[in-house]
């Protein structure tokens, strides 16, 4: 049967794919609306399985607080392109993400995915997107804080986010303790908390340093131990240096105001993913040609 222009239009209305697309779809229905978008979802979802192996270290970072304060979901939902990441269609959908994971607070990433979004699942609606924007997608990971004290939200952006729960003070040092993990980098809140493999891995490399000097051995042991305490000191929040007042440290400023921070997220976009450089003219073509 003939495709007339205004199927086309009512299909593109409501798939948001191309004119070609939705022309192709229609022919291979019979003009059955109804059946054209069934067969472009499916094709769709075909597609996005195909497009799963492909680098997603661009995206952004969702922070969702309950109405009480007292329960923060942060989200990593990464894509290919810093381009789609800014686009409404993915942020929308990344908040909407994040709202569902404080909801219901999934175990894990399987349980994320199988959460209920709408008419969907979260899962399949991030298969959908794929298909519909042509990049691969997916949540990298979450945390869920809840706390009995106050909860210290941060984003830089839409690519660093931080949580932080904190007992004591109040709200502003909570976002200032946010704020400062956020431009720090702490890896975590005290030196108890550093695992001793990591200890052991930094003094070897001092002790290789130190042996170099020439120097006696229990100078050398002292240069060691130095070095480990001013390492320590560096990757953790209570050593650091506050960023707004650099001559305390984040430990005397918390001690000031009675306050101690139990534990802390820091997630930015990307983060440990090596990422490729692309021919961006093959890249094209290829989207091109629908690969």
């Amino acid at each position: 049967m003939a495709i007339t222009a205004a199927q086309v239009k009512e299909l593109r209305e409501r798939t948001g794919a191309g004119m070609m697309e939705c022309k192709k779809a229609l022919v291979e229905t019979d003009g059955d609306i109804e059946a054209a978008i069934e067969h472009m979802r499916k094709s769709g979802l075909a597609k996005a399985d195909k497009k799963a192996g492909r680098t997603a270290a661009e995206g952004i970072i969702a922070i969702e607080l309950a109405g009480d304060g007292k329960t923060a979901a942060i989200v990593e939902v990464n894509c290919e392109t810093d381009f789609v990441a800014k686009g409404d269609d993915f942020t929308d959908m990344a908040n909407a993400i994040a709202k569902r994971v404080l909801e219901e607070r999934p175990a894990d990433l399987d349980a994320l995915n199988a959460l209920s979004m709408g008419d969907s699942t979260i899962g399949d609606t991030i298969k959908e997107k794929i298909a519909k924007i042509g990049e691969n997608m997916s949540v990298r990971r979450f945390q869920v804080f809840e706390t009995s004290g106050t909860l210290g939200l941060y984003k830089h952006g839409e690519k660093i986010g931080v949580l932080v729960d904190m007992e004591g003070g109040d709200a502003d040092l909570a976002k200032d303790i946010a704020m400062h993990i956020a431009a720090s980098k702490p890896t975590a809140v005290s030196s108890d908390e550093v695992p001793a493999e990591v200890i052991e891995k930094e003094k070897a490399i001092f002790t290789a340093q130190a042996q170099e000097s020439g120097k006696p051995a229990d100078i050398i042991e002292k240069m060691i131990g130095g070095r480990i305490n001013k390492f320590l000191k560096e990757i953790t929040l209570l050593g650091q240096p506050f960023v707004k007042d650099p001559d305390q440290t984040v430990e005397k400023l918390l001690k000031g105001a009675g306050a101690k921070v139990n534990k802390f997220a820091r997630i930015e976009v990307g983060e440990g993913i090596e990422k490729k450089a692309d021919d961006f003219v093959a890249e094209v073509m290829a989207q091109a040609r629908g690969e």
